[in-house]
């Protein structure tokens, strides 16, 4: 767990890098990975979300101060490194949080400095400021990862303390444009495996039709101990991963929609 990386920071220089995008605030930076998108992949994990999704097992990154100042001109260098290896592996920059459009014009330009090496780049993102980037800023993106965290309005605020619209909204933009997503969906015994729930997800991402893979998440504990050591309150506590047939009923499900999920 990393926190107060960004402590001391006066708030002008704060305010300053948001408002340009010259620079942003990483919780860390991740090479190899191959659960973030397609192939082998860089992550950057931003600070700062809007969001407090009770399954959360990375509250450290929802404040911006937790984060390390990074200038695009740095962060750019450190993945020129990678450039050809990712190109070899198949994979790309990934940007996830946190939640990255919290720093959506850093984001943008890391984004389109990666693709102008020839870097496939993805953006993990829950879309609740999706309106915020432009159809230009989009083209900057080879793939949205976006995550759904339940259907009806009730529910997602009880999970995320948001409603769903600006999501939704979000991904029927996506699909306008055409611009490929996958689903990510995050499996909650008690709280998120309802059926007719899961079913009306499922028929909202089939209809899209630029839905190209859904990623069934089992809920885990190993956030807990960020929970304990910030000194909040987790309202998980009693919660047990899914089995792996609650799983494979939920990939299922999405799978009847016409959907490739796993």
């Amino acid at each position: 767990m990393r926190v107060d990386l960004g402590k001391g920071l006066p708030e002008t220089d704060l305010r300053s890098a948001l408002a340009t995008g010259d620079m942003g605030f990483l919780h860390s930076f991740t090479t190899g990975s191959t659960l973030d998108g397609p192939g082998v992949r860089v992550v950057a994990w931003t600070t700062g979300c809007m969001w407090r999704c009770r399954y959360c097992h990375n509250p450290d990154t929802w404040t911006m101060r937790n984060g390390i100042p990074v200038s695009v001109d740095r962060a750019l260098q450190q993945l020129g490194k990678y450039r050809q290896g990712l190109k070899v592996m198949g994979g790309g920059l990934t940007v996830s949080g946190g939640e990255p459009l919290m720093q959506r014009r850093f984001v943008v330009k890391l984004l389109q400095g990666a693709r102008a090496m020839g870097i496939h780049t993805t953006i993990e993102t829950n879309g609740y400021l999706g309106a915020e980037l432009s159809d230009a800023d989009l083209d900057s993106l080879d793939l949205v990862m976006l995550g759904i965290k339940a259907w009806g309005e009730e529910r997602h605020r009880e999970l995320t303390g948001r409603e769903p619209g600006p999501t939704l909204e979000f991904a029927r933009r996506l699909a306008a444009l055409g611009k490929p997503a996958w689903i990510r969906f995050v499996l909650v015994p008690g709280l998120t495996d309802d059926p007719g729930e899961i079913a009306a997800i499922a028929r909202f991402a089939a209809g899209l039709g630029n839905v190209q893979r859904v990623e069934v998440l089992p809920f885990h504990q190993m956030g807990r101990y960020k929970w304990h050591k910030l000194g909040m309150r987790y309202a998980l506590e009693a919660v047990e991963p899914p089995t792996p047939e609650a799983a494979e009923q939920a990939c299922a499900i999405f799978r009847d929609a016409g959907l490739v999920a796993a």
